[in-house]
């Protein structure tokens, strides 16, 4: 696991990614299914494969558009999360993550 929670994870979404396509003509915006992929590799990333993860909780705050840097924070442990997608701007996202099967 590289360094313990909390840790951060870095990441942006080019133009060219397929997801902006539609989402929205002229205003691309990254979709939250996006962002909460990241949350999920950032995760598994620390803690290693797991088979299913839950999104219990997840409050959508700021949009993130194309080439802007965001980062995942995680603070928990396993089978526990606390995630922040945080961007220039402020927070973007929250919520908690849990592996399947564990409340």
């Amino acid at each position: 696991m590289p360094g313990g929670y909390p840790w951060a994870m870095r990441f942006s979404i080019p133009h060219q990614h397929p997801c902006l396509a539609g989402h929205f003509p002229g205003r691309p915006l990254v979709p939250g299914v996006v962002l909460l992929e990241k949350v999920l590799e950032a995760v598994e990333t620390g803690a290693g494969s797991l088979e299913a993860l839950r999104l219990p909780q997840v409050k959508f705050l700021r949009p993130l558009l194309p080439g802007h840097e965001a980062e995942v924070v995680l603070d928990g442990a396993w089978p526990r999360w606390r995630f922040e997608i945080r961007g220039s701007e402020g927070v973007l996202a929250r919520g908690e993550i849990r592996a399947g099967g564990h409340d």
